[in-house]
């Protein structure tokens, strides 16, 4: 669905207060979701899947707007993965803060009427674990749970308007992309929903290595992941 704001819209210029941001591959972010959604982060920088996309609608198609992305902590907990019960647990308190980055659209600025014409993809976004990256990568820390956030930014043409900062952006969270950052895919949960193709009553053998379950949707979801698809018939 679409999402506003939230608390505190009020307030905001005219041009930011009616926009609204529907999330693409809501029901894949949910699938994710349910599973416990992980990011790999690594020194060199990877690409998020699900890709971040929205799909705009409520502004100036003749203004100017920047969009851009970060990232905040979901809390202050740092998180292990305990296999035996297929479940993270807190291990103690969060590693010092990874220096705060925000992450432009490529596109920015542009006008509404573009931003709304067709899906926003922030596809060239890439998450790191390297706290001394110079390539403008989203440097998290591993093991740490994170709620990606979303803006929409007014290009103000008033000379002034730096005293209006507050009024000219417009933010949105969507929960269900909410990301534990990890350096390898954890979860080895097994699901009949996503499938390893063992029916759930018949026993498994317990040599036979069972795939990552967040690996198996994302090789299964991911168009740029083919070539690890088993089975998969050719075009």
């Amino acid at each position: 669905g679409w999402a506003g704001e939230g608390p505190g819209s009020s307030g905001k210029n005219r041009r930011v207060c009616h926009a609204a941001a529907r999330l693409e591959m809501g029901s894949l972010w949910e699938e994710f979701n349910r599973l416990g959604t992980e990011m790999i982060v690594t020194k060199a920088g990877r690409r998020m899947f699900p890709t971040f996309q929205v799909k705009l609608s409520g502004l100036d198609p003749l203004a100017d707007y920047v969009l851009l992305m970060d990232f905040v902590p979901l809390d202050d907990k740092r998180y292990r993965y305990a296999f035996h019960s297929s479940s993270w647990l807190a291990a103690g308190r969060a590693d010092p803060a990874a220096p705060g980055r925000v992450h432009f659209h490529p596109d920015s600025p542009a006008k509404g009427a573009q931003w709304m014409r067709q899906i926003v993809s922030f596809d060239k976004l890439k998450l790191t674990n390297n706290l001394l990256d110079d390539n403008g990568h989203i440097i998290l820390n591993s093991m740490h749970r994170y709620q990606p956030r979303f803006h929409v930014v007014l290009v103000d043409p008033r000379r002034d308007s730096e005293r209006f900062a507050h009024q000219n952006f417009k933010s949105f969270s969507f929960p269900e992309t909410q990301f534990m950052a990890v350096t390898a895919y954890q979860n080895h949960r097994v699901s009949p929903a996503v499938g390893w193709g063992y029916p759930p009553s018949l026993p498994r053998d317990p040599l036979t290595p069972l795939p990552p379950q967040i690996t198996q949707l994302k090789i299964a979801s991911n168009p740029f992941a083919k070539g690890f698809r088993d089975g998969e018939p050719e075009p």
